[in-house]
């Protein structure tokens, strides 16, 4: 089957005909902190940045790369966040200044060059941006990625605000190369998608070309070398430690008062509101540490001395900070008390009505929250869903279909992006979902051990991201599991960001377009179909005839149901003038079955008193609702009987 790669135009942010990070020194802009973070490594003379696209990290990448040709920084999605690192890290190895950018799970496929990069350290300035996801807003877990900085003996730093994202991510590039060491920059969702006012500084001249810097005992870690350079890594952690006290972004507030607090990142912001809300008499004395870990052991021994009776710990998800100053308050015999999440929460983002609910305890005061926090109305839960038109809602409903029809037990594995919504009713397909790619490898095991039939569900830039050794492992294990690649041509979810399937790259250049179909075939998959997402009555015999296959060749079947994403194909056909005809719904028809509501489940479709009609305005005219009615009672508007 063969369907026309949309045309992508990727809408980048544009202030009068230019980048929204572009300009002088001294303007100033409303810039959401991702957007900071980027302005921030144009004026440090980035000459790399690398990512794959994940919210709520990926305005960072999207505003390089608007900027990128002028400035001459090579800018890339990259097919999964390892790869990104490790364009990062040979950038940094020919002593030119790199930045990578992934969301919080990202780092768990980055992880394994990362740890050795801790140990080898960098020449040219690296700067990994994790962006944290406190309340898991679009994530499957709530991970704190400052363990990461402990783990790999890479110092993290977490800015608080905007304006100082843009300056810590600037001052991190020297940062790096003065300590020769990669730096973890941490954000969170509230910080990444809050806007606010920017001052920009002075752009440094991009160093574009560098040489390699041979050092095999640097760059091989053999365990020869691995042994030494894990010693000097943690010589290197316990001198930034030493030193941190000179760190502009590490301040610290002198109160009059024996308690002290120390708190990080966006946090600071909460303890801020907090205090001026509660209105202590006493003032305590305040750290506020840009640098989480390891802390700045002379400001923290500044906190020991001034603050005898107790220190506050106010930091986002775990205790890391707090962690610290346990083991620093033993080895320096600090004898007052330490509060952290015994009266701040762990998990969930903190909020200032949080923060000060905590500090109410501390300090033993009567808590009364002075502001409204939460609407006391009940509003209606709004659970998401797929867009109308979109092919991964027929895709499930055919597949869900031709399991019926086979009167067989089926589990669907499933897997990250806009797909995981099948999760929720009425279609109900997403027995599980871990991380990316996982939906193939958790196929395999429950097939190796289950007669059921396993139906594994996955993106099209999920599997370039992380699919594919799986299906090899299909293949050569031999296991009877069937691989739905649901391809919409875009990486959709995190906002319409090219894959190497697109067949277009971050600079909207035409580039080589990889096909699902021909990967799978080059390695050895002999059942392989390609489908169109609409066409309901041919997936339903194509996943029936897979069905079969696997059950009787005991080894894999891939099905690629593919069809344009419902969001771009309708801004195309916009664009270009198309007109786009809704369908409705004959009342004398209908029989009331409900299947297009309590089956398909196209959010466009509406029931009201017990009747059923289509909201046009949202109705993007796939037909599929027409393809499936029992009774042919939905029709194209203005069509005749």
């Amino acid at each position: 089957m063969n369907l026309t790669i949309i045309n992508l135009s990727i809408p980048g942010v544009f202030v009068m005909g230019k980048s929204i990070i572009d300009g002088p020194a001294g303007t100033s802009r409303l810039l959401l902190g991702n957007e900071a973070i980027a302005r921030g490594a144009l004026e440090a003379g980035v000459s790399v940045a690398s990512s794959y696209p994940g919210t709520p990290s990926t305005e960072i990448l999207e505003a390089l790369s608007e900027i990128g040709e002028k400035y001459g920084i090579y800018v890339e999605w990259s097919t999964n966040e390892k790869v990104a690192l490790e364009i990062a890290i040979g950038a940094s190895m020919c002593n030119v200044r790199s930045i990578v950018c992934m969301k919080h799970v990202g780092v768990n496929v980055a992880s394994d060059p990362l740890m050795s990069l801790g140990y080898s350290g960098v020449e040219g300035g690296l700067v990994i941006v994790t962006a944290d996801d406190p309340n898991a807003h679009s994530s499957q877990n709530e991970q704190d990625n400052r363990y990461y900085g402990l783990h790999s003996y890479i110092p993290v730093f977490e800015p608080s605000n905007p304006q100082e994202a843009k300056d810590l991510t600037q001052f991190l590039f020297d940062f790096s190369e003065k300590y020769k060491t990669a730096v973890f920059l941490r954000s969170t969702t509230r910080l990444s998608h809050t806007r606010s006012k920017v001052v920009f500084g002075d752009i440094r001249p991009v160093k574009t070309k560098g040489t390699f810097c041979r050092n095999y005992e640097k760059w091989v870690l053999l365990p020869v070398n691995s042994r030494k350079l894990h010693q000097e890594a943690i010589k290197r952690i316990e001198k930034i430690s030493l030193t941190a006290d000179t760190i502009p972004f590490n301040i610290f507030i002198e109160g009059d008062s024996d308690v002290g607090i120390i708190a990080s990142g966006v946090a600071y912001e909460y303890l801020r509101e907090a205090l001026f809300l509660l209105k202590i008499y006493s003032k305590p004395n305040i750290l506020k540490s840009a640098l989480s870990y390891p802390l700045p052991l002379n400001l923290v021994e500044k906190l020991f001395e001034r603050s005898p009776q107790k220190i506050i710990v106010v930091e986002e998800l775990e205790p890391i900070i707090e962690f610290q100053l346990r083991t620093l308050a033993d080895q320096l015999g600090y004898q007052g008390e330490i509060l952290g999440k015994s009266i701040i929460p762990r998990t969930l983002e903190l909020n200032t009505y949080k923060v000060l609910k905590g500090l109410a305890e501390a300090f033993n005061i009567p808590f009364k929250d002075p502001v409204q926090y939460y609407p006391k109305i009940n509003l209606p839960p709004r659970p998401p869903t797929m867009c109308p038109g979109c092919g991964h809602r027929s895709t499930y409903y055919a597949a869900k279909m031709a399991v019926k029809r086979g009167r067989v037990k089926a589990v669907y594995p499933n897997d990250i992006g806009c797909y995981t919504l099948g999760y929720f009713p009425p279609l109900n397909m997403a027995d599980s979902s871990f991380s990316m790619g996982s939906s193939i490898g958790i196929g395999l095991g429950i097939a190796k051990v289950s007669d059921e039939v396993v139906i594994s569900f996955i993106g099209d830039s999920t599997f370039f991201h992380a699919g594919i050794p799986a299906i090899i492992d299909s293949v050569y294990n031999r296991t009877p599991v069937i691989i739905v690649v649901m391809d919409n041509l875009i990486t959709a979810m995190t906002g319409h960001q090219p894959h190497p399937g697109s067949g277009v790259n971050i600079r909207k250049e035409k580039t080589n377009l990889i096909r699902i179909e021909d990967i799978v075939r080059a390695v050895g998959v002999k059942f392989v179909e390609v489908v169109d997402a609409y066409d309901v009555k041919k997936i339903i015999d194509v996943v029936s005839n897979a069905i079969k296959y696997v059950k009787e060749n005991n080894e894999p079947a891939v099905i690629i149901s593919r069809r344009p994403c419902a969001l771009l194909d309708v801004r195309r056909k916009r664009r270009e003038g198309e007109k786009i005809v809704p369908y409705q719904i004959d009342k004398d028809r209908c029989i009331k079955c409900g299947l297009c509501v309590d089956q398909f489940g196209c959010p466009a479709i509406v029931r009201e008193d017990g009747t059923f009609r289509i909201l046009e305005s949202i109705c993007t005219g796939c037909g599929v609702c027409s393809a499936i009615c029992p009774v042919k009672a939905i029709t194209k508007v203005g069509e005749d009987d």
